[in-house]
């Protein structure tokens, strides 16, 4: 599974699939330079019951720890992943 990589310096998105239909999605707005907002995920029925979703949360908190900045998980998908993997929790914005 491939996964890309869009960033404006105001918002971003990791996706799987073509840019202008993804077939997983998520999305999130920086809040600062130190930190950013997950704010939405979705994965679509091609990818459903693959780890697609948390593979999203995953590059981002690759790209979180490449860039020393923390993660706010307001997207319930994100959270449930923070919440289940204490190895990322590095990155959690406190």
């Amino acid at each position: 599974m491939t996964i890309t990589h869009d960033d404006n310096g105001t918002k971003g998105r990791f996706f799987i699939g073509e840019p202008q239909a993804p077939d997983g999605l998520m999305t999130y707005v920086w809040a600062g330079p130190s930190s950013f907002i997950i704010d939405h995920t979705e994965v679509g029925e091609r990818l459903a019951g693959q780890g697609a979703g948390k593979q999203l949360v995953m590059a981002a908190v690759a790209f979180a720890r490449t860039r020393h900045v923390a993660i706010l998980p307001l997207c319930p998908f994100a959270r449930s992943v923070f919440d289940r993997v204490p190895e990322i929790a590095d990155v959690l914005a406190t």
